[in-house]
């Protein structure tokens, strides 16, 4: 698929979330840290020309927080050549049209072009080494879009041509204001609905953030409501057409065809085909279904630790949210019990990153499952907190000449290294000699349980600690 030009404001056929994009920049819903007067977007957007030097930018940020939205709305301001690629289906030979054509343009008519490339992360190194002439000579002023770390997915000589600006979720007031203008926009709905407060707050919780998932939501909740208004009529017709005698039609048991029908909270949740849950991601309930995760994680019990999962899903939280606290219950409450449950929650959150929901539902499963199952010990935290409080309080004392490097110019003359025993040189693997400072030689910070694989660790620990600290 080549490149895509300049475009109308698409019509009525197309999706709610396509026909609400923004115009201009002074439209765009949220992202106003990087919207402010004399930022390099609203730059961007102003020179229309070309010749105000404006930078090439990368938009890094989750879905549906406005990358498209903002390159169009930039194109739609700016006046000049906007030419939009997807990195899904373009390959090298339309970036190399994309940029020959910018050249001519600017040298034989005077004419600057922006180009927007979409999911620039799955451009290979190859496609994206083919943009650098034209970023680096000005033939073309880039702006990419990318829902991954560019770090890890744009190569470096396009990085450092480029400003990486970051897009925040939208905070539900920013949702709100988007809703609520598409119902009443004659882009959007034209006022064909009204949308019931408890709607807009279920939209909203629903959106997660997520302004093009908001909008979705808001379309399919609208239509059912309209569809349902149409129903409601139709019954009321037949109805009044099968009354004996003739009699006039019962005008209170129609709807009204001039009121717009209202979406209601309940058919928002029939339209999305989700449980409208009553969770508000940053209030009272996010914290009480987040602790009684895990809590039961904690406790052994898998069913009320999917549940709670299931419960964190829907309400919209965030999969990576989840995926870290899993990560951090496996090394806090299994531990060293079953070393593997840690491995089993990082891939968890591997797999989360890679392939996102409903999909990552599964691995976090899996990982909950897992870790609720696993044997349990907190011994691991509380070492590490132990040896923490420790040297807090000035408990550290000075490393033992004989375990400090050795390999500097002048070490050996200050004794360092001096009498070190190396464990390998003794058949058992371990001998005696002290490792912790003087001031600390008999303390113990890990005390392992009897439970899971730390049994283990324990018979041998103890046999390690007599030889070591000279108890054999």
């Amino acid at each position: 698929m080549g490149p895509v030009e300049n475009r109308p404001i698409p019509t009525h056929t197309a999706p709610l979330a396509v026909r609400m994009r923004p115009t201009s920049l002074d439209e765009v819903v949220g992202q106003q840290h990087l919207l402010r007067p004399g930022s390099p977007l609203r730059t961007l957007a102003a020179d229309a020309d070309g010749r105000g030097g404006a930078v090439s930018v990368i938009l890094w940020g989750p879905p549906g927080t406005g990358k498209t939205t903002i390159a169009q709305a930039i194109a739609h301001s700016s006046g000049r050549r906007f030419v939009e690629l997807s990195a899904i289906t373009a390959g090298i030979k339309d970036v190399r049209t994309v940029m020959e054509r910018a050249l001519n343009d600017r040298d034989l008519f005077d004419t600057s072009t922006v180009l927007f490339l979409d999911e620039i992360h799955r451009f290979t190194k190859a496609q994206q080494d083919a943009l650098l002439p034209g970023v680096e000579n000005g033939w073309v002023t880039l702006v990419a879009a990318t829902t991954e770390n560019p770090s890890f997915s744009v190569i470096s000589p396009l990085l450092s041509r480029s400003l990486l600006l970051t897009l925040e979720p939208l905070d539900d007031a920013d949702l709100r204001g988007l809703l609520e203008r598409a119902v009443a926009d004659p882009r959007g709905l034209n006022g064909s609905v009204v949308l019931s407060e408890e709607a807009l707050d279920a939209l909203v919780q629903l959106a997660s953030g997520d302004a093009r998932r908001a909008l979705t939501g808001l379309e399919a909740a609208a239509a059912s409501a309209l569809a349902g208004n149409q129903e409601e009529g139709d019954a009321a017709a037949e109805g009044d057409a099968e009354k004996d005698g003739g009699s006039e039609p019962d005008a209170a048991a129609a709807p009204d065809p001039a009121a717009p029908p209202e979406v209601t909270a309940d058919i928002v949740a029939t339209a999305v085909n989700r449980a409208l849950l009553r969770y508000d991601r940053n209030g009272d309930q996010h914290y009480d279904v987040t602790s009684a995760f895990i809590k039961s994680l904690r406790g052994s019990d898998p069913d009320a630790a999917v549940h709670y999962l299931a419960r964190m899903i829907e309400a919209g939280e965030d999969p990576r949210f989840i995926a870290r606290r899993l990560m951090v219950h496996a090394a806090e409450d299994v531990g060293m019990a079953d070393p593997q449950a840690l491995s089993v929650a990082v891939a968890a959150a591997q797999a989360t990153q890679l392939i996102g929901l409903p999909e990552a539902r599964i691995p976090l499963a899996e990982a909950t499952i897992y870790i609720a199952t696993a044997p349990k010990s907190n011994a691991v935290i509380t070492a590490i907190d132990s040896a923490i409080a420790d040297v807090k309080a000035g408990r550290f004392g000075l490393v033992p000449n004989h375990l400090r490097d050795a390999h500097y110019p002048g070490a050996k003359r200050l004794g360092h290294g001096k009498g070190y025993r190396y464990p390998h040189s003794d058949p058992r693997g371990v001998l005696e000699q002290q490792y912790l400072p003087d001031e600390l030689v008999d303390r113990v910070y890990y005390s392992p349980t009897t439970h899971g694989a730390e049994r283990d660790v324990s018979e041998r620990l103890e046999k390690i600690r007599r030889i070591s600290r000279g108890n054999a």
